[in-house]
């Protein structure tokens, strides 16, 4: 009986041996892909989309191409107004509790719908919604034909005309392309937020063919808050200046390259300085302490906002430092013919005689940094006799002094470092030999790792 006890233990004492080891094994392998996956570097250090220039609407606006949908074994693609000051994502779309093949009407994207009693309802509610006083109160009344659920109205609104309406918060589905910051790979990266699907009446005054508002602000539900590692919460835009040939918008940690200069980072033209915080925004500020003519300076009083705003075509200045602006580059201007100014404008030059050349402006920023408006950001030629100085007056008591608009933003380089809170811009890159348009967008095969 002994014998037959101690050969059992030695038995299970054997067994016990082996799990142990092949625990050993398990937890090895598993350390091993772990450590495999930390190592992991992808060929990719953003992604990176088309930025098109709209000219039939009110103002010059600007969308981002991204793709919404797969069908018939490929990818459509949609225009996003581009919007670095809106808390969330919108568009034309329908929400759908049961999609299936065939389910969504032609011509239509489909989503899925976000309940009421999720806590995402909640929270854009509450907290990440447009403050607009014309907005009707957000209710739980709706659901759809066989959900037994109600639906998330939330309020959107109409940047070009100032309306509001409501909209079914949703999840979402967007496609982008990655790159490496020279080529635009073939590979894809899903970007999954939440969204919400608005009526087509809502897009009222939108370009043609632009279907919603992409959504770039500091908010947790614009789209970079959506986008994960490897990619960094830094966004660079670069607008173009010419309809007929797109800009380029990178998520990532760059580097960036613009033709024809392949092998220059465009981050070494930048200049940086801190992103501000204002209350009750998801925009985007800096200071500027002055702002320098022909090395006269232009007093721009302390703790004044200065806002970038892309749904601004041109910068608008309090009525205090507009004069002084204006009074300042009407003086180093004078032997330049007037014009009659055309509105929005107070001081246009006749361009049928002399070719223009005036003056840069600088914005000065803290540290001495200098944002410099040369002639192709500071002159807009309005027809074959007219060129304004492309400043606007915002009036007396608007609420920021300072709104640097989309004209200025033309053919800069401007990389905004969401974790840092800093803000890089580079001046004009047509005085480098360069443009906005010059990305290479010719897709090509993504590396293998």
């Amino acid at each position: 009986m002994l014998d037959a006890l101690s050969y059992s233990q030695e038995i299970e004492h054997t067994k016990m041996y082996l799990l142990l080891q092949l625990l050993v094994i398990v937890l090895a392998f598993i350390s091993q892909e772990h450590e495999a996956i930390a190592a992991y570097v992808p060929p990719y250090t953003s992604i990176v989309v088309p930025v098109n220039k709209h000219i039939d609407a009110a103002k010059p606006l600007y969308s981002v191409q991204i793709m919404t949908s797969y069908v018939n074994m490929q990818f459509l693609h949609a225009n996003f107004l581009i919007d670095i000051d809106a808390p969330f994502i919108w568009h034309d779309c329908i929400v759908q509790w049961n999609i299936y093949p065939g389910s969504c009407p032609s011509n239509t994207l489909c989503t899925s719908p976000v309940s009421c009693e999720e806590y995402q309802c909640t929270q854009v509610r509450t907290s990440y919604s447009y403050k607009n006083p014309s907005c009707a109160p957000e209710t739980n009344t709706s659901t759809l034909p066989g959900w037994g659920f109600c639906t998330c109205p939330v309020n959107v609104v109409n940047p070009m005309t100032g309306s509001c309406d409501q909209a079914l918060l949703n999840y979402d589905v967007f496609t982008v392309n990655t790159s490496d910051g020279r080529n635009a790979f073939d590979g894809f990266y899903g970007s999954y937020p939440n969204a919400a699907c608005a009526p087509s009446s809502s897009l009222a005054s939108f370009p043609a063919n632009v279907v919603g508002l992409m959504a770039f602000s500091s908010s947790p539900y614009a789209l970079p808050a959506y986008l994960f590692e490897p990619l960094k919460k830094t966004l660079a835009l670069c607008f173009p200046s010419k309809p007929s040939s797109p800009g380029v918008l990178f998520v990532g940690t760059g580097p960036y390259y613009l033709l024809p200069q392949s092998n220059v980072d465009v981050r070494s033209y930048l200049s940086y300085t801190p992103l501000l915080k204002h209350q009750d925004s998801f925009g985007y500020f800096i200071s500027v302490n002055s702002i320098v003519i022909k090395k006269r300076s232009i007093n721009v009083p302390a703790n004044t906002t200065t806002k970038l705003g892309t749904m601004d075509p041109y910068t608008t200045l309090r009525t205090d430092i507009y004069n002084g602006v204006v009074g300042r580059f009407s003086k180093v201007t004078k032997r330049i013919p007037r014009a009659k100014p055309i509105a929005p404008f107070g001081l246009c030059f006749s361009t049928s005689t002399t070719g223009l050349k005036v003056p840069d402006i600088d914005f000065i920023l803290p540290d001495g940094k200098k944002w410099t408006v040369s002639t192709s950001n500071s002159i807009k030629q309005i027809t074959n006799e007219v060129a304004c100085l492309a400043f606007v007056d915002g009036g007396a008591t608007s609420e920021h002094a300072i709104v640097i608009g989309t004209f200025q933003f033309e053919d800069n380089f401007l990389e905004f470092d969401l974790e840092n809170s800093t803000l890089g811009f580079s001046s004009s890159l047509l005085l480098k030999q360069t443009s906005c348009a010059n990305f290479n967008f010719t897709l090509t095969n993504s590396p293998k790792i």
